[in-house]
């Protein structure tokens, strides 16, 4: 069966609208396309994820980056202009005053042509006006709100996108299909999101969400981490990457399928965990984990969170059903000297001991040479964690 067939097979969930898009242009067909290119734009690291995932049908069924009319319709109401769920707009930046609706460009990344775009929206946008609805902040202690305030462009672009190559990553990135080609039919797929390395706990949280009364007996979970520009404090994806293959070589379960997306975070909280829901239906999945504080951030000066903790799970729960999806809430597991992990309710019951160690007793661990505890985290990802300092 070919990645295109296996997309669209009646045992796997349907793509967000219908339909798995693929805006590749067959390679004899790429330099006719490139000769009618007007202008060469260079695409950040977040514009090419963006190119990615529309390229590959990661924002299915988006056919290329949104007009000011959707991006306006998403920013007040998470929605396009046709009534389709979205989390955050998708969208191009530019500060060039010469590009032109009607004209073409070529999407360049480090050394790589991309992708062709035609320009069919051109504004400049109201970025409080975008902060605020997306974010629930016009503060630049939002990461989100900076990057939109310092790092897009002036001008935003919408348009269709024609695909001439997939960025070069030193984490590959399955597309929707080639992930869809390898699930079991019939059977539910639990999505797992993260953008650090993987630790005990968080082992444990994932399967055991495939004991959840609402997932099948035959389940798999898709441990599907975010590999793009996140947080600035954040470990590189580079290194990420090699935690999560050491890991997955490690445990070798036949239940978990691992893949990575080429995402880049926002920390938008309730809205990123709808748009993180539509890409993994977009990837097959049929449930999403989703824990306490998802994609949350605080603020630097204060201290004070972004979002209330339930906040990201309530929106989520509340637009699942929409989606054709469900969710897993993330258990609170704490790590007990008496009966390992359970959750902390369980715990708090029996008046057991938890052990516990934080980010930062971790890194000061990593850096000194501390032996760390195998509870808390796998020795292969504590290896290469070490190797990368």
């Amino acid at each position: 069966m070919t990645s295109a067939a296996a997309a669209t097979r009646s045992g796997l969930i349907a793509p967000h609208g219908g339909t798995l898009v693929d805006l590749r242009v067959p390679a004899d067909q790429r330099d006719a396309l490139k000769a009618g290119v007007d202008h060469v734009v260079e695409c950040s690291d977040r514009n090419a994820c963006d190119v990615e995932l529309l390229m590959v049908g990661g924002f299915s069924p988006l056919r290329g980056f949104m007009h000011q009319d959707d991006y306006l319709s998403v920013v007040e109401k998470n929605r396009t202009t046709s009534g389709l769920l979205f989390g955050l707009p998708i969208v191009m930046d530019t500060d060039r005053e010469d590009i032109a609706v009607g004209q073409k460009l070529l999407l360049t990344y480090r050394g790589q042509e991309l992708a062709v775009m035609t320009v069919e929206s051109k504004w400049e946008p109201d970025k409080a006006r975008e902060a605020v609805g997306c974010y629930g902040t016009s503060s630049l202690e939002h990461p989100a709100v900076k990057m939109i305030a310092t790092e897009r462009g002036r001008f935003y672009l919408g348009g269709s996108i024609q695909g001439l190559e997939l960025p070069e990553r030193v984490f590959p990135c399955k597309t929707p299909a080639e992930v869809r080609a390898n699930l079991p039919e019939g059977e539910d797929v639990v999505a797992f999101q993260c953008r650090n390395p993987i630790h005990r706990a968080h082992y444990e949280l994932f399967t055991r969400a495939l004991d959840a009364t609402n997932v099948s007996d035959q389940g798999v979970v898709l441990v599907h981490p975010t590999c793009g520009p996140t947080q600035d404090d954040d470990i590189p994806g580079a290194v990420r990457f090699q935690t999560y293959e050491r890991l997955a070589a490690e445990v070798n379960n036949p239940r978990i399928r691992w893949a990575y997306l080429p995402y880049s975070m926002h920390m938008a909280g309730p809205r990123e965990a709808l748009q993180h829901m539509i890409i993994r239906k977009n990837y097959g999945c049929t449930h999403f984990i989703i824990g306490r504080d998802m994609a949350g951030c605080k603020s630097s000066i204060s201290g004070e969170d972004f979002y209330g903790p339930y906040q990201a799970q309530d929106f989520a729960r509340e637009n699942a059903p929409e989606l054709g999806m469900e969710t897993v809430p993330s258990l609170n597991l704490v790590y007990t000297e008496e009966e390992g992990y359970v959750t902390a309710e369980h715990a708090d019951a029996r008046g057991l001991h938890i052990r516990k160690l934080s980010g930062t007793q971790f890194r000061q661990m990593l850096r000194g040479g501390e032996e760390i505890p195998e509870w808390f985290a796998f020795k292969s990802v504590v290896e290469v964690l070490r190797s990368a300092a």
